[in-house]
């Protein structure tokens, strides 16, 4: 099995066996991504303690790429701060945007090495893109509804600097 096929099946796997799929109860936000293109819909809450992920759950209806991608991040992004989440969103956005040319670290990244082929396909990067978007706003969402938990990367001045930017 070359490498190409490894990562195909990582994503299979993660599309048949969705990781922290199914939406549960005490979360600090809620977000709703769609990808018009395709159709790709995902419902994403996120708990945190304090500025900790402590849980991130979701509904998705989408091909295996958006789905897989959601599995991914979920498992990488629970258990760290919200500054860590959003690094590895920026390192995983600027693989994705790279058209194939950026590769990730896989002691950081893990089975997200798996997408660095979907970045060659332009069609399916908002697909890859999907989940991580919706951790992205999420954690927007949450640290904006609760000052006390806007100690990290995404305090307001960052919220109306992404506003403006938009």
């Amino acid at each position: 099995m070359n490498v190409e096929e490894m990562y195909q099946q990582i994503i299979l796997d993660h599309y048949r066996e969705k990781h922290h799929s199914g939406l549960r109860e005490n979360y600090d936000a809620e977000v709703t991504q769609v990808n018009p293109s395709c159709g790709d819909e995902l419902l994403l809450r996120v708990h945190l303690d304090g500025d900790v992920i402590t849980d991130v759950s979701y509904d998705a209806v989408g091909c295996s790429i958006s789905q897989a991608s959601t599995s991914v991040m979920t498992d990488l992004v629970i258990g760290k701060t919200i500054g860590e989440a959003q690094k590895l969103y920026r390192g995983f956005q600027e693989m994705m945007r790279s058209r194939g040319t950026v590769e990730l670290d896989e002691d950081t990244y893990e089975d997200a090495i798996a997408f660095e082929g979907v970045a060659k396909l332009m069609a399916r990067v908002k697909c890859a893109m999907l989940g991580w978007s919706a951790l992205e706003d999420s954690l927007l969402k949450a640290t904006e509804d609760s000052p006390e938990k806007a100690g990290s990367d995404l305090g307001a001045d960052n919220n109306e600097t992404k506003e403006e930017s938009r």
